[in-house]
């Protein structure tokens, strides 16, 4: 019994432990305009505003998504996502829905930036 309560008591610190400071945001980036961070948590692409509070989940499934950039008018978001296999580009409105595939390629990609026009995602590829 007193294993159980050890568990029981153990397993309680550890799930609000994580939610009140998670330890899994990467990739953070800060919008052009400066009000709002988008970042990845356990996969899936958030966003939060600069000065706190909470953050909205923008993608949701199984794959990973990683690497945000912001196009130049903030109104759009490129990522990375290996949800057929190996990591492709992805771009979607950066208040979030549906993201739409832009590469095809067997190499993991990642996006660096927008042009200048915010018609192109400029992108690095390695072959693994």
């Amino acid at each position: 019994m007193k294993i159980k309560i050890t568990l029981l008591v153990l397993l309680y610190a550890v799930i609000t432990t994580s939610q009140t400071t998670p330890k899994w945001l990467r990739y953070p980036s800060i919008s052009p305009d400066g009000t709002s961070v988008a970042f990845t948590y356990k996969g899936d692409i958030y966003k939060v505003p600069v000065n706190g509070g909470e953050a909205k989940q923008l993608t949701f499934h199984k794959a990973h998504d990683r690497s945000v950039v912001w196009s130049k008018d903030g109104q759009k978001l490129a990522f990375a996502s290996n949800r057929y296999g190996n990591f492709d580009i992805f771009v979607m409105p950066s208040d979030g829905g549906e993201a739409t595939r832009l590469t095809f390629h067997s190499a993991d990609e990642t996006p660096y930036t927008f042009s200048a026009g915010d018609s192109l995602v400029y992108f690095g590829a390695v072959k693994q």
